[in-house]
């Protein structure tokens, strides 16, 4: 009996080194794709429920499901952002860089920056590198557009066999996680609500800054106002500077050319404007989506774009977040009297942050009684004092 005990956990270990060192020379070469499978999984938990429901209430047949949701994701989430992302590089590459012209600007800048500060910045010798800058944004933009579509079409691929076999799928993710049936469910939870937020959100507070930096750009008289409000759209999901990235520049731009007026006023109008709508339509999307955490988000978007590219916007907050939340576990499951919580994004509503403002948690996660027998227990130890 020992020996067959042994030998099926020799078994277990070999299948598990097995599927380890096959699945890690599978992703070292399927690495230029994770982009691809990372959108295939934010799409899929956006429009898992539409699966659900076509093929439940409507009795619609898998296929004809999946390749429906797979169409609107097409039209409504890849092609849209396909079509920005070719604008963006068309803008871009159409600008004609003369490696000369742009040096001498370049050199230009800095002396007049020279001479009014009295400092030195640059020597001619180490501002070599500018004539290589024209060819080398050029390589990176052709590689990037190819990169892009070849991870859109993976996506199109794994998003429709996801939806076609959701069940099986979300029944082995649930089978192979090694918690407990309530850590399962929180776990999902989580990261159904991170993903939701980020994908939602993101984009939507994106889109809203760059609409209104287009309206300022247009006002003050800014060249190309639709690029600079694009750039100023993208620039949201760099932590800490954010939109400040665009609107510094152009009005240290404005300064160099002798517009003071614009200087002033672009810099105005992204502290104020911009910043302000920054704050009230992130907090706005916070309340209906998820509440997380500002640092988990900061510092998430600095781990997850190294990592993942465009996704790690979404993919770096859900990986500190999932760090977080299995810390939290094991201080509940395995240390005595531990008052961790298991869920990162905030269950509650801003209607519910007044009641559950004095609400003193103890060792358990059980809910405190309501004020009044707060007061009527607090009564009664006076008069037993």
């Amino acid at each position: 009996m020992t020996d067959q005990a042994l030998s099926k956990k020799q078994y277990q270990y070999i299948l598990l080194i097995l599927i380890l060192a096959i699945g890690f020379i599978i992703f070292q070469q399927m690495r230029p794709y994770i982009g691809g499978f990372l959108g295939a999984s934010t799409l899929y938990v956006l429009l898992r429920g539409q699966m659900k429901v076509l093929t439940g209430k409507k009795k619609m047949s898998r296929g004809l499901a999946a390749t429906l949701i797979l169409l609107e994701a097409l039209f409504i989430f890849l092609i849209p952002l396909t079509g920005i992302g070719f604008l963006a590089v068309d803008t871009i590459s159409g600008i004609k860089i003369d490696p000369d012209a742009l040096k001498e600007s370049v050199i230009n800048v800095i002396d007049a920056i020279e001479n009014r500060f009295n400092i030195k910045l640059f020597t001619p010798e180490n501002m070599s590198f500018i004539p290589k800058l024209g060819t080398n944004l050029v390589q990176a933009l052709a590689a990037n557009s190819y990169s892009f579509v070849m991870n859109t079409v993976v996506i199109l691929f794994v998003l429709y066999f996801m939806l076609y076999g959701s069940d099986d799928f979300e029944a082995t993710i649930r089978e192979i996680l090694p918690f407990s049936p309530e850590n399962k469910q929180s776990f999902v939870r989580e990261t159904k609500s991170i993903i939701q937020a980020n994908a939602l959100g993101i984009p939507l507070l994106a889109i809203i800054q760059g609409f209104f930096a287009y309206l300022g750009y247009l006002i003050i008289g800014v060249s190309s106002p639709v690029l600079y409000a694009v750039l100023t759209a993208f620039a949201t999901i760099i932590p800490l500077v954010g939109t400040a990235v665009v609107y510094i520049p152009l009005a240290i731009a404005f300064v160099i050319q002798h517009r003071y007026g614009a200087a002033i006023a672009v810099a105005l109008y992204g502290m104020i404007v911009i910043g302000t709508v920054d704050n009230i339509f992130r907090l706005l999307l916070q309340k209906k989506l998820a509440d997380i955490h500002p640092l988990i988000t900061i510092f998430g978007v600095i781990i997850g774009i190294p990592m993942f590219g465009f996704w790690g916007v979404i993919f770096g907050p859900l990986l500190l977040s999932v760090f977080i939340l299995f810390f939290n576990m094991y201080r509940r499951d395995f240390i005595p009297g531990s008052a961790a919580r298991i869920n990162i994004t905030s269950p509650f509503k801003a209607r519910d942050y007044k009641e559950i403002r004095n609400i003193k948690f103890p060792a358990t996660l059980s809910k405190n009684p309501k004020k009044k027998n707060a007061k009527s227990d607090s009564a009664s130890d006076t008069k037993s004092d």
